[in-house]
């Protein structure tokens, strides 16, 4: 058969099923790396900020990439059956994920998150036909983690718990997927790397490749101020439980950020940027720039974890 410009030559021998089965899974990954210009004019020539685009991700956060690989692991062990639901503790994000891939691939799936956890995240989870357990709001995920402990308890046969937060398909999600990509998307050159800590994986996974790849890398987590602040999905370590795969020592420097000025810079990468974010994003894009400001050169990249449409109700939109 003969193409034309712009069109493509399917091959006879395709497999439709195939398709229809790996194309979620065919779809995470491999995000843009978008430089960022306006927020960041005040740098000097020498100095680059990029940020990861993963709010493209088909769940719409960089969650996905671990949901799969942690789903693909417990298939691989033989501890995800058919006939067992999916269980977890999320702030929403790994649950959207775990939710979407368990629809696709047939699996039922319960998640427990904070009760005042954006009303937009478990509208979602719930089209995507998940049980949701809400947990008290002021324990955080923390208390999400202790409720799923206990169901899971009572009925092992009945789940499959993957246990996000201490599961080491969490981090190499990131170190197989997301670091390469940013060593490709730099051309080698990134010097430092910026990312929020949640369940740390993807700071810890990301990290541990690129100093693979350039031993003389900066890591730099990220984390809210305070244990009551309003960045959804990071965690402030000092007063909660520790994930399991976090790895204190892989950090050169760690950065507080306050929840205002993450919601100030959410809104200004909307306005000036035209990239509609999370507040775990804005926060980010505050402590790459606050790196990036005591270069003179350098290649600084952060992750844009989700998109902002989960959090149109927050009243932070509204502020000037």
């Amino acid at each position: 058969m003969r193409t034309g410009v712009g069109e493509t030559k399917i091959s006879r021998n395709f497999r439709a099923e195939e398709l229809s089965e790996n194309y979620l899974e065919a779809a995470i990954g491999n995000t843009p790396l978008i430089r960022l210009r306006s927020v960041a004019k005040d740098l000097p020539a020498a100095v680059e900020v990029y940020a990861k685009a993963e709010f493209m991700n088909p769940g719409g956060s960089v969650k996905d990439r671990a949901a799969l690989a942690m789903i693909r692991a417990g298939e691989k062990s033989g501890a995800l059956t058919p006939e067992k639901t999916i269980l977890d503790a999320t702030s929403g994000n790994t649950g959207i994920a775990y939710a979407m891939l368990g629809a696709a691939r047939g699996y039922t799936v319960t998640l427990a998150l904070p009760k005042n956890a954006s009303a937009a995240r478990k509208k979602i989870l719930r089209l995507y036909g998940a049980e949701i357990i809400e947990t008290d709001p002021l324990s955080g995920t923390d208390g999400a983690q202790r409720v799923v402990k206990e169901f899971y308890r009572q009925n092992p046969e009945k789940y499959f718990y993957p246990d996000q937060y201490n599961n080491e398909a969490n981090w190499r999600a990131h170190f197989a997927t997301t670091a390469p990509e940013i060593w490709r998307q730099t051309a080698g050159r990134v010097t430092h790397f910026v990312a929020g800590l949640g369940t740390t994986g993807t700071f810890i996974g990301t990290t541990r490749r690129l100093r693979e790849f350039n031993p003389a890398l900066c890591a730099v987590s990220v984390q809210p101020s305070s244990p009551l602040h309003g960045l959804e999905g990071l965690k402030h370590l000092e007063t909660a439980i520790v994930p399991g795969i976090y790895d204190a020592r892989l950090a050169d420097r760690n950065l507080a950020v306050e929840t205002e000025d993450a919601q100030g810079m959410t809104r200004r990468l909307a306005c000036e940027e035209g990239l509609f974010v999370g507040v775990s994003a804005g926060a980010n894009v505050c402590a790459a720039l606050r790196i990036a400001r005591e270069l003179d050169e350098g290649v600084v990249v952060t992750i844009l974890c989700d998109g902002g449409g989960k959090y149109l109700n927050e009243d932070f939109w509204n502020e000037n």
